[in-house]
């Protein structure tokens, strides 16, 4: 079976790793502290904090953020369940803004009829690695006094408008995840980018149980926090992985080179586009099937053929607890259009180019039969 997504480990992974197992730091120590820099460094922010997960990065940044019970914040249902789930967690409520259809992205003309006095922030998701527009986005949330955070999961090596993600030129923070699919891994991890020094503070403060050290050296705990610790040992990892991105990201957009001219013939289905002003790390490649009829057996079709294909992402508010709670009359027009066509197909640094033919073959046979 190819696979959809695939971490890409080398010795060197490997060898950073064995050193700390061999060090007096295996937890958090000096290697987070590292990785943090090098993150700061690459995304052009001034502050890093790494945690345990991409989710614990997003609760972090909520809390932070001051999203607490009665707010609302506007994101897109086209994400994995973490983002609005977080805002749950806090207390908030998702609400859930339109996508657009030619980057799936939130329609950032469809955010400012949602805002109401409860909104307090925009969580725009980068999807598939392709970048919100951002700017725009910027000039609402500053309109209306709202903080905005970018959900960046998929996009560590996109850049918007020249710019990495990560810089937080158009945000308060952006948060990032290093699961194996993503463009990097720590394992399990995640990251909040951020300019803000006392946002900076507040993170690392509630990612270890809102203890810190008092004038004589005591820890004291002054607020609620969380063990959302990075530990030394997923941080080597992160440093050497860091170090390899830009190739990663270069091999993944190959890949879609590939695709594109292996499926640019296929009338029945859509390819992903980059539109102008992004450059997407192509976290995942996405195609969506013209008719609905056709998603399913297109996908049934792949995997009897030893193709691993995901789907990527039923709407947020279509699960059955959404629907359970509050969301079950919500439904948005571009939203249904795409994911009843949408197929992940498979898409990682190590992907080789007859992989892709053989891929693109199978596709091929789906629409001849």
């Amino acid at each position: 079976m190819i696979p959809y997504g695939h971490q890409k480990i080398d010795r060197n992974d490997i060898k950073e790793v064995i050193k700390v197992l061999k060090s007096d730091w295996l937890t958090q120590g000096p290697k987070v502290l590292e990785f943090e820099k090098a993150l700061a460094k690459y995304g052009g922010a001034k502050y890093a904090v790494a945690v345990s997960s991409g989710t614990a990065a997003l609760h972090l940044a909520y809390l932070v953020a001051g999203l607490q019970k009665g707010d609302e914040a506007i994101t897109t249902p086209n994400t994995f369940v973490a983002t609005s789930n977080m805002m749950l967690a806090v207390g908030a409520k998702p609400v859930f803004c339109d996508i657009r259809l030619d980057t799936y992205n939130i329609d950032e003309a469809k955010i400012e009829k949602l805002i109401i006095a409860r909104t307090k922030a925009i969580v725009p998701v980068h999807f598939a690695g392709q970048p919100c527009e951002m700017e725009k986005i910027k000039k609402i949330a500053k309109k209306y006094k709202l903080a905005v955070i970018e959900d960046a999961c998929h996009a560590l090596g996109a850049k918007y408008k020249g710019k990495k993600i990560g810089g937080c030129q158009y945000s308060d923070m952006a948060v990032f995840s290093f699961h194996p699919v993503k463009s990097i891994t720590t394992g399990e991890g995640g990251a909040i980018l951020t300019n803000d020094k006392k946002y900076y503070e507040k993170l690392i403060s509630l990612r270890s149980h809102g203890i810190h050290k008092d004038e004589k050296g005591k820890n004291v705990m002054t607020e609620l926090g969380y063990n959302y610790r990075m530990t030394d040992i997923q941080a080597s990892l992160g440093i050497s992985q860091l170090r390899k991105l830009d190739g990663f990201v270069r091999s993944r957009r190959q890949v879609v080179s590939w695709y594109k001219k292996e499926l640019g013939s296929i009338k029945e289905i859509i390819l992903p586009q980059e539109v102008k002003g992004n450059f997407s790390d192509w976290h995942i490649y996405v195609i969506r099937t013209r008719e609905k009829k056709n998603r399913d057996g297109l996908a049934q079709y792949l995997k009897n053929n030893g193709v691993g294909v995901n789907f990527h992402y039923p709407a947020v508010y279509s699960h059955p607890f959404y629907r359970e709670n509050g969301f079950k009359n919500v439904k948005l027009e571009n939203e249904e259009e795409y994911q009843d066509g949408c197929v992940t197909l498979p898409c990682h640094p190590q992907l080789k180019k007859g992989e892709v033919r053989y891929i693109a073959k199978i596709v091929k046979q789906y629409f001849a039969r």
